[in-house]
């Protein structure tokens, strides 16, 4: 096995099982006390992208969906920087859902007794963690040369990650109008102090 596609695998072998309590929260959330959880086709695409994402990355690991090794020989430097990429964001995106605590849910969704959270990363990025999922996402299919994953990801989950961003927005200054309101002119959209 290439030793990029072995990096690769260690790494979402660990990141995934730092997901783990996330994910289990997340799962929860299906079964408390919610005060609203609209319903949109957003609340369940773009998880679902993400989840065909990462079984096409697990099948690049194993060069299938990836262009063949004597090409991308020529394109050494974009695969350590993709690599360099998906380690980072992949890491800052298990900050990210730490950094929610007991507010993470896979959906969007306002708990009974929630609170803004607007401390760590979230002090300067409204979405860390939807930026890390892309980032990591395009790195690691820029790493595989993965034919696959590099358009799923440019076409569907790019465009899918801001509406479902936006669409959480709204929801939030629903219910906290003039904190959300407050917190968005102090930090930015997907990138610090922009939008």
């Amino acid at each position: 096995m290439n030793p990029i596609n072995l990096i690769i695998a260690i790494n979402l072998f660990v990141s995934i099982s730092a997901n783990w309590s996330a994910a289990k929260k997340g799962l929860k959330s299906t079964f408390t006390a919610v005060k609203e959880r609209p319903s949109s086709y957003l609340q369940k695409i773009p998880p679902n992208i993400s989840a065909l994402a990462l079984v096409l990355v697990i099948l690049g690991i194993f060069n299938i969906g990836t262009l063949p090794e004597e090409w991308t020989n020529n394109y050494s430097v974009l695969r350590y920087i993709g690599l360099a990429l998906f380690l980072l964001f992949s890491w800052l995106q298990v900050y990210a859902f730490k950094g929610l605590g007991k507010y993470y849910s896979q959906d969007v969704l306002i708990y009974k007794e929630h609170k803004l959270v607007n401390e760590s990363m979230y002090k300067i990025i409204r979405h860390p963690q939807y930026l890390s999922q892309l980032l990591s996402d395009l790195g690691v299919g820029l790493a595989l040369m993965s034919y696959l994953v590099l358009p799923l990801i440019l076409l569907v989950e790019i465009p899918l990650f801001i509406l479902r961003a936006k669409f959480e927005e709204k929801l939030l200054l629903k219910h906290f109008p003039e904190e959300y309101s407050e917190y968005k002119k102090k930090s930015g959209f997907f990138v610090p102090f922009i939008g």
